[in-house]
């Protein structure tokens, strides 16, 4: 399977998403597909046959306001009918909500509540420690999302008590909803932050699949501490010069003319990627 075209094509199955529901995160959506791409089609141990294995990897979506890229993966995992979301994303009514739902095949827990996804993660890693099983626990997190206390609550504690089980990648696309992350709420040296909170910091292209699945192959090797992976990425990327690194498209619906421009641009990089 060519992970690249189908990260593209995640991307055209959000952007249809989110002009049927008219609402979503579309930038965030967009940036951190190649992250869940090799998370799931290549990493974690998760799928529709497993999911209620103990023995199964976990994995926590903490950026839960992305929940369109969520769907599109979990779809094309065969965990969700990709047709069904598209058409009821966001409906009254709908299980598919704008923020993660543990009611569908595959969610572990509600999330987008910021700040949550690391703690919750630390007790998983904690307790599949205290079971003696050999399982990882995953969660990805936006740059955005880490000026919540609780996030380093969570990192003191999973260094302390040792949960070289526990990876998180951070989506660092440095634009959030108010604007660039560091005109918010800077994050200076990131890499010595979580070095200092004790963690392995790893890095990675984060629009590159290659890089996101070497950085997570990395991870496993190291013993004793937890693992970071920060991504850089961009906000938007996939959709060209109309929503590329743009803080606007945070949260945004494209009109007629951007979607068909946004369509084109992905199916483009979709062909591209088969040649």
């Amino acid at each position: 399977m060519n992970l690249t075209a189908l990260s593209y094509e995640c991307r055209k199955n959000v952007l249809d998403m989110i002009k049927e529901g008219g609402c979503g995160h579309i930038g965030g959506d967009f940036s951190v597909m190649d992250i869940l791409v090799t998370l799931y089609f290549k990493e974690v141990n998760i799928s529709p046959e497993n999911m209620d294995d103990p023995d199964r990897d976990y994995f926590v979506m903490s950026k839960g306001h992305s929940v369109e890229a969520y769907y599109a993966v979990l779809a094309a995992k065969g965990f969700l009918d990709i047709n069904d979301v598209i058409a009821n994303f966001s409906k009254f009514g709908s299980k598919y909500i704008g923020h993660p739902n543990n009611k569908l095949p595959g969610i572990e827990m509600n999330s987008g509540s910021l700040g949550h996804g690391l703690p919750v993660c630390v007790g998983m890693a904690l307790a599949n420690k205290m079971d003696g099983r050999t399982n990882r626990v995953y969660t990805v997190m936006g740059d955005g999302e880490l000026a919540e206390g609780s996030v380093w609550e969570g990192a003191m504690a999973a260094s302390q008590y040792k949960l070289d089980n526990l990876c998180a990648v951070v989506d660092r696309n440095r634009l959030q909803i108010s604007g660039n992350t560091e005109d918010v709420m800077g994050h200076d040296d990131l890499a010595a932050r979580f070095s200092a909170f004790g963690w392995n910091v790893l890095f990675a292209e984060g629009n590159n699949i290659d890089s996101v699945y070497e950085a997570l192959e990395a991870a496993k090797t190291c013993k004793g501490k937890p693992s970071v992976v920060i991504a850089n990425t961009i906000k938007g990327f996939g959709g060209g010069e109309v929503m590329e690194n743009k803080a606007p498209w945070h949260h945004k619906v494209p009109t007629e003319e951007q979607y068909q421009m946004i369509s084109a641009e992905l199916l483009k990089r979709r062909d591209a990627a088969y040649e």
